[in-house]
């Protein structure tokens, strides 16, 4: 992605406000793909970060084979020629990493000095369908993880390539992909879906806010026939709004 096309770092900071699911609320309201199965991970995931909250940045992507020791003798150098390839990126980045030795997760591409060492490179974090290792120090660092699970060692872990399309998780990722990540999974978000996504998720979550969830909360004291007359003329307002602002139903 060249950085005409990136998003600028206000907006990037104001993504970051959210959660990953408001922001797949705004997202569903203005992309032309199936909001059902597109764009997030399919299989499960794990944040081993969540006090760290949402990450936001742009891909940059490897491929790796712990149990493989042969990488590092038929390319020595490529552990050099890929940090130099994520240097010559801009920020924030998010280094999505798939494992060719999965399920049969043997090593770990993160720990203490990775993490160290590419936070210093302007990433943010990582989504790996393998495995970290030294989580408190990988968390001191600054540097959050989506992962697979936690493992000892790091086996024979050598880059095989980079800046290629990878799979994790389900889910397709091209360098200089948006993504958006928390706690719940990560979104990927499709180019022509960047520009108008921060107004649409800022949009959707105030939407609810005004309608749905005080409905829901301003029960004390009332019977269920009022209750749910609210509720319903609170759903009835939602998606008024909704069609309003995106020409589409919303929610329900």
């Amino acid at each position: 992605m060249t950085s005409s096309r990136r998003l600028p770092h206000n907006d990037l900071l104001q993504l970051k406000r959210w959660n990953t699911p408001t922001i797949y609320n705004g997202w569903e309201q203005i992309t032309q793909h199936n909001p059902g199965a597109d764009a997030f991970n399919i299989e499960e995931t794990r944040d081993f970060m969540p006090q760290m909250g949402p990450m936001v940045g742009y891909a940059v992507t490897l491929v790796i084979e712990p149990g493989n020791a042969e990488h590092r003798k038929t390319n020595p150098g490529a552990g050099e020629e890929f940090r130099r390839y994520i240097a010559s990126i801009p920020g924030p980045k998010i280094v999505v990493v798939q494992d060719l030795d999965k399920p049969r997760v043997l090593g770990s591409a993160w720990g203490e000095v990775s993490a160290n060492m590419f936070r210093a490179l302007g990433c943010v974090g990582t989504i790996t369908d393998g495995a970290i290792r030294d989580l408190d120090e990988m968390t001191n660092a600054g540097f959050k993880a989506l992962a697979r699970r936690l493992c000892v060692g790091h086996a024979h872990v050598h880059p095989v390539r980079w800046n290629c399309e990878v799979e994790v998780f389900g889910r397709k990722v091209s360098p200089g992909d948006l993504i958006h990540a928390d706690k719940h999974g990560f979104l990927v978000i499709p180019p022509e879906d960047q520009s108008k996504l921060l107004e649409a998720a800022r949009f959707m979550d105030s939407n609810e806010c005004n309608t749905v969830i005080p409905a829901a909360r301003d029960s004390a004291g009332r019977s269920n026939d009022e209750l749910l007359a609210n509720l319903e003329a609170s759903i009835t307002q939602f998606s008024a709004n909704v069609k309003a602002r995106f020409s589409r139903a919303g929610e329900w």
